[in-house]
């Protein structure tokens, strides 16, 4: 429901720099070698450039296409993702066509020729279909592999500098200010973490790992890899499966408190068995 920027994981951008770039030379080498050495190693780099400059361009909309239509949703955000390769195609046809001619024609005054016709447009097509399908696998891929690294050891926040409240923005502009101990949990969600408030839900552009160590940890505790439980709102905790503890709290939500966290869990509330 509501978007408020605090962080930026810049491990997601840096990871796709290193992808594109050796995409890039990778796919200027096979360029090269299929047209039997013909084409020259430095045009196939300016022509890879113009097609992975474009496809960088596009990925925040992808992004925001996962966000707004996750996968996992059902088939009708499966269906909403099949049709965005449409605008995904024209968009990076026609992106990288003017590039390749402003590098070609515009600085090295070269005469370069893109003819958009139906037959090229179906063969750029073709191929995004295959290039939109890869970076939706990567992005989950990403995110799934980042969700479970183990987050760097945060630096412990001086008690005058917790905050007390956080700053949210509704969808359509109006901010909402969310008083930090009427929090009741905190999930994961990518980029982002979920703020389950008072039966309301706000998101907030965080990871997990760096939202808990803003929190009082006396106050908020990790149970999971992906949730934050505010201690004073358990309600029960019950045996679950595998070793692990299921955690009622108040507002009706369950959650599980793996074995990893169990010990973190008791020093604030000793389970009994």
């Amino acid at each position: 429901m509501t978007v408020q920027e605090r962080s930026f994981d810049w491990r997601v951008p840096a990871i796709w720099a290193v992808m594109l770039m050796i995409s890039v030379f990778v796919r200027a080498y096979i360029q090269v070698a299929d047209s039997g050495h013909r084409l020259g190693y430095d045009q196939a780099l300016a022509v890879e450039t113009a097609s992975h400059i474009v496809v960088a361009a596009l990925l925040p909309a992808i992004y925001w296409l996962h966000r707004r239509w996750p996968l996992r949703g059902g088939p009708r955000n499966i269906l909403v993702h099949v049709a965005a390769v449409v605008p995904f195609s024209v968009a990076h046809t026609l992106g990288m066509s003017g590039l390749r001619l402003l590098w070609f024609v515009g600085l090295m005054g070269q005469p370069h020729s893109v003819p958009l016709t139906w037959d090229r447009m179906l063969y750029e097509f073709s191929k995004d279909i295959v290039n939109f399908a890869m970076l939706s696998a990567a992005i989950v891929a990403i995110r799934y592999v980042l969700e479970r690294a183990p987050a760097p050891a945060a630096v412990p926040m001086d008690e005058g500098t917790r905050p007390e409240r956080f700053a949210v923005r509704k969808r359509g502009g109006n901010e909402v200010v969310v008083e930090v101990a009427d929090i009741d949990w905190i999930e994961a969600a990518g980029n982002y973490a979920i703020l389950h408030v008072g039966g309301d839900t706000f998101e907030i552009r965080s990871s997990l790992a760096k939202l808990e160590s803003e929190l009082d940890p006396r106050r908020f505790v990790r149970v999971h890899k992906s949730h934050v439980v505010n201690i004073a709102r358990v309600a029960e905790v019950t045996p679950w499966v595998s070793g692990d503890w299921r955690i009622r709290l108040q507002d009706g939500a369950e959650v599980n408190l793996s074995r990893r966290y169990r010990q973190r869990f008791e020093a604030l509330a000793p389970v009994r068995s």
